[in-house]
């Protein structure tokens, strides 16, 4: 790194944790991949967190299990996104509040779209009137890329069409709109984040690189798969906790929908292969038609256009696809106890 561009990237650190220095913020889905990430993002810039989560067992203490010591930067709430009541009271006394509960498997929406209705739509609902009673500064709620479909035109900017392509994208979609109409019909402070494939330590073998990496760190000589022809935008997760933050401070974004994503793509099938030489193994990939998407459904190509992301604020993805697909490959092996990797995970 050059000194002019560390300079650069002291400074943005510094402005980082002088904004959030003493805030208290509520995470919900605070538990999961990017959830977790954004904690540790809050906790290191000064943030008071209130980690909002689904109950558990206190043996299984999760992605946030360092933070369960009382008095620390974390307050656990446990409770779900679509009880209001305890949705209204864990916002209470929040500066800013980030919506990241979901339900977000895609394969298990085609058995049960109603789950998701309630949890997406409902939930975010919940959320939205809630930071409305409360008067926060500022919502953002979570979207995902997989609302816009096959790509019609590309890179895709936030003003491309919506097409539900599953039934999670059309809760999504409904989520999105729904925390939309908070900011029109009530003033309510919203941004709309729309992360394009985040990935990194702490994912789930739902999403495509952990389940790759799963196989390949368990012996596996066959890595099985989906479709190889489908291309994504793949942005590592750290780089996507930083744009929440960035969108949370940026008045350009108040009402407005933003793309985070790395504005490159690569195929499903390309990135098999440099997982299996990021992991040092040797393995052939195959489809598995158990894996595919029904041929409507499939998403064939998604390439964000970041420029709004960028142009707004500070935010650029900082991590090259190499170096988070090493870093990702290092953590799944020492944690391959908590994948089973034999096993299609929908």
């Amino acid at each position: 790194m050059s000194v002019s561009a560390h300079i650069s990237t002291t400074q943005h650190v510094s402005t980082t944790q002088q904004r959030w220095k003493g805030r208290t913020v509520l995470v919900t889905g605070a538990e999961g991949f990017i959830g977790s990430t954004l904690v540790d993002l809050l906790v290191e810039n000064g943030a008071r967190v209130r980690a909002f989560v689904h109950y558990k067992p206190y043996a299984e203490k999760g992605n946030l299990a360092r933070y369960l010591a009382p008095g620390g930067p974390v307050e656990m709430i446990a409770g779900d996104v679509r009880d209001a009541g305890r949705v209204m009271d864990a916002v209470a006394g929040c500066d800013t509040v980030f919506h990241l509960a979901a339900l977000i498997g895609i394969p298990y929406s085609y058995d049960s779209p109603g789950a998701y209705v309630q949890t997406n739509v409902v939930g975010t609902e919940n959320v939205a009137e809630a930071c409305r009673r409360h008067a926060v500064r500022r919502l953002v709620h979570t979207s995902t890329s997989e609302v816009y479909g096959t790509a019609r035109t590309a890179p895709i900017g936030e003003d491309h069409p919506l097409q539900p392509q599953s039934p999670y994208s059309a809760s999504k979609i409904g989520a999105d709109m729904m925390a939309l109409s908070h900011w029109h019909a009530f003033e309510l402070p919203v941004t709309v984040v729309r992360p394009f494939n985040t990935y990194g330590p702490r994912q789930s073998a739902r999403a495509v690189i952990p389940t790759i990496l799963a196989q390949l760190h368990s012996g596996a000589r066959q890595i099985k798969l989906g479709s190889l022809s489908p291309t994504r935008d793949f942005t590592f997760v750290t780089d996507t906790a930083a744009g929440f933050l960035a969108m949370a401070d940026c008045d350009r974004a108040l009402g407005q929908v933003v793309n985070l994503g790395s504005g490159r793509e690569i195929s499903i099938g390309a990135l098999a292969e440099a997982l299996i030489a990021a992991s040092g193994r040797d393995a052939e990939v195959v489809v598995d038609a158990a894996r595919l998407r029904p041929s409507g459904s499939e998403v064939e190509r998604l390439l964000s256009d970041n420029s709004r992301a960028r142009e707004w604020s500070s935010w650029e993805p900082r991590v090259t696809l190499k170096e988070g697909l090493a870093r990702t490959s290092e953590w799944v092996a020492d944690n391959l106890g908590l994948f089973r990797a034999e096993r299609y995970q929908v």
